[in-house]
């Protein structure tokens, strides 16, 4: 059951989600990863690969979801027990951003939460 978050805490744990890839993208381009360049608006994270393919993360904050679009297709995510899972599945935030982003990549790529 997901777990019922005021509007508040809803914003300050997506906003983490949000500079947590901020702050991995920005690692890999140092450590000559990989270059994504990422462009932000608000609660909307675009994520644009070598390869021209994107991918976009997106808050809804009346749903208090998580929203992420890839080449793979779309995905909604709430949180529940401490972390962000599907709404279908219930697979990890994290480990569907990771499989979708190595993807569009070509090489292994791993979000994980701070």
């Amino acid at each position: 059951m997901p777990e019922a978050l005021s509007d508040a805490e809803y914003r300050r744990l997506s906003e983490a989600v949000l500079a947590d890839i901020e702050a991995t993208l920005d690692r890999w381009l140092q450590d000559d990863v990989i270059d994504i360049d990422a462009s932000r608006t608000g609660g909307l994270l675009q994520l644009a690969f070598p390869d021209g393919s994107q991918l976009v993360i997106n808050t809804q904050p009346p749903l208090h979801e998580i929203w992420l679009a890839a080449r793979q297709g779309g995905y909604h995510f709430r949180h529940q027990g401490g972390r962000w899972v599907d709404t279908r599945d219930g697979s990890d935030f994290h480990a569907v951003l990771s499989r979708c982003a190595s993807d569009q990549a070509g090489v292994p790529l791993q979000f994980a939460p701070r």
